[in-house]
């Protein structure tokens, strides 16, 4: 990378553009995207010979058109340059090797550059030929598709997934062929993390270093929604102040949003931004029934550019997603008759940023504090942390700095023993996670130059380095110098020369002068970047020329901010008191004089504890005037008056505070019996006797030893047994406190830590097994048992794998392969049945989700199973396990084959799976039976008669379902339908709805949708049976299910805290009508926009005569009115990653727990969204004011069936919804190949709101509506048979 402080001139078409900005507003084209959707477009248009070698779709890729159809490409820019846009981009928004990898086309980026460059350049200059005006090409730099200030793993805050100099690469490469290809300037564009940008910004600079002249920069940022903040966290300002070293022609916000939302943001840009500004918003909100896909006509993306133009907000103007050439002549129509912004003139100031701005403005800013104790030669407990690798434990300290009032953070790793550059990299990554830290901003701080560079490419903000010195000599000091203005940070010159550090005040003085004409006329960094640190050095050391140092410092800050006019100063305060080190009330004294005196001079911030200052005018006044009299050097004795004085105090015969020994002692034993008294009554209210154990616990050396050890007999005793006791005592009651320290004693003890795990551990397991076999221990009491297993097999595997023993020599009950079955992703209930196998000594693998037929047979016969369990919840999976039975009996499989799932049955394991293989095939309905079960099936005594009473259950099972589903029992669909349910069409309260088409909300508090919990099923997955609060009441299962209620709400409480969920939905509310059995939905034109497909019941009734389908409680068509329906998705994101933690912990019980608790959630959220589509994006029933359990118990109007359930059975039809609401983009839910929603905390369906609608079952359905359904959908017989076969009643 280059280091040269670019400042030539711009090329004469740059020149033009930049004279045209002074003259008037400057028009930008609009949308590419949107115009290149209009041609939909197909595989074989992003193709030609030369990529007849590249596998995968390349659909998509647009900037590929610019070589496969260059047509259409030149098509648009000329239709918008024909609109009146002065500029148009090139086709390049994907153009870097990083966007390109997605398509494994990197090797075709140069060529998509040119190309696309030169079909640009040839329309402009065609057009300004034609119609005798400039028009100018930009060369569109898209943001790339990762980001380098955040993680994509949430697990790995400190990863990235791409790096500085990745981005730099690729972007340095672009730039390189834009320019070849004949751009007049560069955009930067839709930048939603600042790192990102300076990154870009750095190869641009580079990059016109190897050039004659300069191109103009633009650069346009993406708020990405109504908090004024990019993707990356920053407000507006700070991402100006972050780039604002780049000085860019026009900086300027697009995408996102549309005009009207943006007024604010561009308010604020406008205001801070001492150059040209522009806008180029969205043609409003995102709405796919929109023929754009956006629902702002030109007319009134005009009328709101038009008005940021009246008001005086911008210098250029254009469109962004969603905008045509007719909104672009909409907004030149509106604009043109304004004058261009007057570029605001801002008042000089050091403009730092983290998340937020911070500038120091001299004279108005205070005092600025920088926190020191991220500094490893500064403190000894952050150094001690990081050497143990505990960064989280640092990120502690950091936090507690900014809290205490740090305004400026400092971090430095200057440490032998550490790798500063890995260390800086990645504690940086992981401040850029945590946003009430980095919301300040950093002080890179180090003496050695690569850390500083490393920290330089990982700080979005404009950070500031400490630090540079001439120490190196003026060659080094000015290379350094450029480096840092091309990272766009600030800088600290230390008070060094050649000579080495400057003590007096004139060699301060002098050194700074010196350094400040470098860098000001040689290097031409901005003057209000610089901060001067001239040295803050040790007083009161014995050494009479030390005596001063406090003086010449004080002395030469005064003297250094008239010289260096706009520079700053500062200094390490601590170093003032070092003398004093381990007498913390002398050195805080010092610290707070000493700034008193410096502040009054002209010192604008310092490197202190925040949390350590002591406030100047509350100093002891016989104090204060000896510690001023060693800080000011006032009389020759002040250092030993002073050093008698911190005796004094350290030895307790001077005391600082006020009142008498007695009178202190009486204080706080009256606060301790507040706070004691405070204690008891949250324990008595709360009911929570651990608040005060809590407290004893941790005052315990405030408690009575006698009572101490009281409460330790009592709360311990157990922990006086033997190793074995104390082992199976945890098991037994889930323990996992001591689990680590007995594990490892009785390891000691055995001679193998095999023998450890077969003998007590096993031992333990089996009372287990016994108590739940017995109906005397729960399954959460099991799970969490299966926690301390867990974790002591993981403390004796490492010695088990150092004696090279193979851990599967232990005697176990049998292995237990176990998978959910392809195209699913639930996987609650089977976790539960590992763990209880594996606390019945049983060997289980769990191979996780969506594993197919052939990895599951594969892993059978390679792992040696001796016996196979499938499970899934959809309806889709049912003819997975049915193909997995087939291939087990085709490869000869001879393990007994176990069924479990939401939607698995008895019946219909006997009628649909059983037959497909000679084996046993036993449905689990309940994970207390598994292990009776495979027992029975492994035990070669019992595994005969056993299979015998399977078989013969199932042929009871076959023969009753044939008896029930006889085609005799179907009525013809003709009939069914002739005795559908209607109503008086005519006089039926049909409501249009308030909002039609797509609503999509995000971060949707999780807070209020706990207050939407139906907490019955989540007793259910611990297999408690009852409802919720009654079950808590239950003399069988009460007293678990408080405890399960209880440590539900504790991880509640966090993940609210934590946000460790993201809670989205997408809501569409269409006009409809029903065709017969279908339902038609229409956009706001009137066209069709999507069909939905309902089945009707068949089977004969013996009470009532009507036949139901859900398109009955549509008007029909033919009525003449014209109703309305709905569809929704609404999805849990962070379940699966927050569930993993606790896995990777060993904790299976906190990671169902977790899951479960994801359930929750999902349901809330479907029932807060249907509420609020009841009361206002519909608004049928705007009055409603039901309580959560009226909810509960769906004590209102309409109804919202989900796919796959028994009103709407057909889960292919929730593909229909994904593609109206576009879920996947909006919500984050995808569709597994068997339409299974993922992630598995999701909940999706359609709305109806009939005052009649009603749940129905639509059971066993007759060939001659499988044949009927068929047609509708356009399918094979085929299909519709092997998607709706649980319905299926011929």
């Amino acid at each position: 990378m280059s280091t040269q402080f670019s400042d030539k001139p711009l090329t004469a078409k740059g020149q033009l553009l930049a004279d045209l900005f002074a003259e008037r507003i400057v028009f930008l084209d609009g949308a590419m995207g949107t115009m290149i959707q209009q041609y939909k477009l197909e595989e074989k248009d992003f193709r030609d010979a030369s990529f007849d070698d590249v596998k995968g779709d390349l659909k998509g890729n647009n900037d590929l058109l610019s070589i496969t159809r260059p047509d259409i490409i030149e098509k648009i820019h000329r239709q918008f340059l024909e609109a009146g846009a002065d500029i148009i981009e090139t086709n390049t928004f994907s153009g870097t090797t990083i966007a390109q990898a997605d398509y494994a086309l990197e090797h075709r980026v140069r060529d998509i550059n040119i190309e696309s460059a030169k079909l640009a350049r040839r329309v402009a200059d065609a057009v300004s030929e034609e119609q005798g005006r400039p028009t100018f090409v930009a060369g569109a730099i898209g943001p790339t598709n990762r980001t380098c200030s955040l993680s994509p793993d949430v697990n790995r805050p400190e990863y990235r997934a791409t790096s500085y100099d990745e981005l730099y690469t690729a972007y340095y490469a672009q730039v390189e062929d834009l320019v070849a290809g004949g751009v007049d300037l560069l955009l930067p564009e839709t930048v939603f993390d600042t790192l990102n940008l300076k990154a870009c910004l750095h190869a641009i600079e580079d990059f016109f270093d190897t050039q004659e002249e300069r191109l103009p920069v633009i650069v346009s940022v993406t708020i990405t929604d109504q908090s004024g903040r990019t993707l990356s966290g920053q407000t507006v300002e700070a991402c100006w102040n972050s780039i604002r070293h780049a000085r860019p022609l026009c900086v300027g916000l697009n995408c996102a949003l549309g005009a009207d939302l943006m007024r604010p943001f561009l308010e604020e840009l406008s205001r801070v931004a001492d150059t040209y500004v522009h806008v180029y918003p969205n043609a409003g909100l995102p709405n796919p029934l929109a023929d754009t896909g956006y629902d702002e006509t030109p007319e009134h993306t005009g009328g709101a550019v038009g008005s940021f133009a009246r008001d005086g907000l911008v210098n250029m103007v254009g469109g962004c997603c969603g905008t045509t050439p007719d909104h672009i002549a909409a907004v030149i129509q509106e604009v043109s008759q304004y004058a261009p912004r007057q570029v605001s003139t801002v008042i000089p100031a050091q403009r730092l940023s983290g998340l937020e701005a911070f500038n120091i403005i001299i004279g108005e800013t205070p005092f600025v504090n920088v926190g020191e104790r991220s500094n490893v030669t500064g403190s000894p407990r952050f150094k001690k942390l990081i050497k143990a690798d505990d960064f989280t434990g640092a990120l502690a300290i950091v936090q507690s700095q900014v809290d205490k009032g740090a305004q400026i953070i400092d971090i430095n790793f200057d440490e032998g023993m550490l790798d500063g550059e890995a260390c800086m990299t990645r504690f940086l990554n992981l401040v850029a996670s945590e946003p009430d830290i980095c919301k300040v901003p950093i002080m890179i701080d180090s003496s050695k130059w690569s850390v500083i560079e490393a920290g330089l490419k990982c700080v979005q903000g404009k950070c500031i380095v400490n630090s540079i010195s001439l120490k190196g000599g003026e060659d080094e000091f000015r290379a350094q110098a450029r480096k840092i203005m091309r990272y766009g940070a600030a800088v600290i010159v230390m008070a060094f020369d050649e000579k080495g550090q400057a003590a007096t005040k004139d060699d301060k003085v002098a050194i700074a002068e010196r350094s400040f004409k470098i860098l000001t006329e040689e290097v031409g960094m901005d003057p209000q970047d610089i901060i001067f640190d001239l040295n803050i050095l040790t007083v009161a050391t014995g050494m009479e020329e030390h005596n001063n140092y406090a003086v010449d410092f004080i002395e030469a800050v005064e003297e250094v901010k008239k010289r260096c006019p706009g520079a700053r100063t500062s200094g390490g305060l601590s170093n003032i008191s070092f003398s004093f080190r381990g007498n913390n009330p002398v050195r805080e004294a010092m610290h707070a004089a000493f700034l008193h005196h410096g502040i009054a001079k002209g010192l604008d911030m310092a490197i202190v504890n925040p949390g350590m200052l002591m406030d100047y005018n509350e100093i002891d006044p016989a104090f204060k005037g000896l510690v001023e009299d060693v800080l000011l050097n006032r009389n020759d004795d002040a250092t030993e008056k002073l050093i008698d004085f911190a005796e004094a105090i350290k030895s307790g015969a001077v005391t600082l505070g006020s009142g008498t020994p007695e009178e202190r002692i009486n204080s706080a034993m009256l606060e301790g019996m507040n706070l004691l008294r405070e204690l008891f009554e949250r324990a008595t209210k709360e009911n929570n006797p651990e608040v005060l154990e809590a407290f004893l616990k941790s005052g315990s050396g405030a408690v009575p030893a006698a009572a101490e050890k009281k409460t330790t007999d009592v709360k311990d005793d157990w922990r006086s047994g033997t190793v074995e006791e104390r082992l199976s005592h945890s098991l037994v009651k889930g323990i996992v406190a001591h689990i680590d320290a007995d594990t490892e004693e009785a390891r000691l003890k055995y001679p193998k830590p095999l023998n450890v795990i077969e003998g007590p551990l096993m031992d333990g397991m089996k009372v287990v097994g016994k108590l739940f076999g017995d109906g005397d221990m729960f399954l959460p009491q099991v799970v969490k048992s299966a926690r301390v297993m867990k974790r002591a097999v993981a403390h004796l595997l490492p010695f088990m794998e150092a004696e090279k023993a193979d851990a599967s020599a232990s005697s176990s009950a049998g292995k237990f392969l176990i998978a959910t079955v392809k195209g699913d992703v639930h996987d609650i209930g089977k976790n539960i049945v590992g763990v209880v196998l594996a606390c019945n000594n049983y060997e289980v693998k769990d191979l996780g989700v969506m594993v197919s037929c052939e990895d599951i047979l594969k892993e059978a016969e390679a792992w040696g199973a001796d016996i196979i369990g499938l499970s899934g919840l959809i309806t889709p999976s049912l003819d997975e396990m049915i193909f997995n039975a087939d291939e087990m009996t085709k490869r000869g499989f001879t393990q007994p084959l176990l069924i479990g799932g939401a939607t698995t049955s008895k019946a219909h394991t006997a009628i649909k799976i059983a037959p497909h293989y000679d084996q046993p095939v036993v449905r689990v309905g309940d994970a207390s039976l598994v292990t009776e079960i495979c027992n029975k099936l492994l035990n070669p005594e019992t595994r005969k008669s056993f299979a015998a009473e399977v078989q013969a259950d199932n042929i009871k099972q076959r023969e009753r379902f044939a008896a029930a589903n006889s085609t005799k029992d179907l009525i013809p669909l003709e009939i069914a339908r002739e005795k559908r349910f209607s109503c008086d069409w005519e006089n039926t309260d049909l409501k249009a709805p308030n909002t039609t088409g797509v609503t999509v909300s995000d971060h949707i508090s999780l807070e209020a949708l706990a207050d939407y919990f139906d907490f019955s099923p989540l007793f259910w997955t611990w297999e408690l049976k009852g409802v919720y609060p009654k079950i808590l009441d239950s003399k069988k299962y009460g007293e678990q299910a408080k405890a399960i209620l209880k440590d539900a709400q504790v991880l509640l409480k966090r993940i609210i805290k934590e946000k460790r969920f993201r809670a989205r939905s997408a809501v569409g509310l269409w006009a409809a009508n029903s065709i017969g059995d279908d339902i038609e939905v229409y956009d706001r034109n009137g066209s069709v926009l999507g069909k939905l497909h309902t089945l009707r019941q068949q089977k004969k009734k013996t009470k009532g005569d009507t036949y139901y389908a859900m398109s009955d409680f549509v008007a029909p068509k033919e009525s003449g009115r014209v109703d309305a329906c709905g569809a929704f998705v609404a999805c849990i994101e962070g379940v699966d990653t927050f569930a993993k933690e606790f896995e990777d912990a060993h904790d299976d019980y906190s990671s169902i727990m977790v899951k479960a608790i994801g359930d929750r959630f999902a349901e809330a959220l479907a029932e807060y969204t249907h509420q609020k589509v009841r009361k206002e994006l519909w608004g049928y029933a705007a009055d409603e004011a039901l309580t959560n359990d009226d909810l509960i118990k769906e004590k209102y109007r309409g109804i919202r069936p989900a796919s796959g359930y028994p009103a709407t059975p057909d889960h292919t039809e929730k593909a229909t919804i994904w593609e109206l609401l576009d879920a996947e983009a909006n919500t984050g839910a995808a569709l597994t190949e068997n339409f299974a929603m993922t992630p598995g905390s999701c909940v999706s369906g359609l709305y109806f709101g009939h005052p009649d609608a009603k749940y129905t079952l639509v059971g066993p359905l007759n060939k001659d509506q499988f044949e009927d359904y068929s047609a509708r959908k356009a399918q094979s017989l085929e299909a519709t048979e092997r998607w709706l076969a649980p319905n299926r009643g011929y």
